[in-house]
């Protein structure tokens, strides 16, 4: 089964931006310690072409090992309730769901622990 990627697009109301970081903060680093499936879980901070930041807005960037390990994170119970903390922080936000085209790539080279200076290429 191909592994799931989720990206959220957050637009935040003036003067939440703290609150919200904080919020996204806390649930990715519990998602990647609860979650088995969840292999990454990453809050970015979206920047204009020069570099700086854009206020009010974040993004995060999740994988997950399949579908399976997808829809036990929509389904934890901690998503609800962070649900109704972050909807009154936010202006709108926008959800992509895909999945990995490239089957492949998630069957070959080494697993972090075949890892080690003798495969250094």
């Amino acid at each position: 089964m191909p592994q799931m990627s989720v990206i959220v697009e957050y637009d935040i109301h003036d003067g939440r931006e703290e609150d919200f970081t904080a919020l996204m903060k806390d649930h990715a680093r519990r998602t990647l310690f609860e979650e088995d499936g969840c292999l990454r879980f990453e809050v970015l901070k979206p920047v204009d072409e020069s570099g700086a930041p854009i206020s009010g807005r974040l993004m995060v960037n999740e994988l997950y090992s399949d579908r399976g390990a997808l829809t036990a994170h929509m389904e934890n119970p901690r998503l609800a309730a962070l649900r109704s903390k972050i909807g009154p922080l936010l202006k709108s936000r926008r959800i992509l769901v895909s999945r990995l085209v490239d089957e492949q790539a998630n069957e070959t080279g080494l697993a972090p622990d075949e890892l080690n200076a003798a495969n250094d290429g």
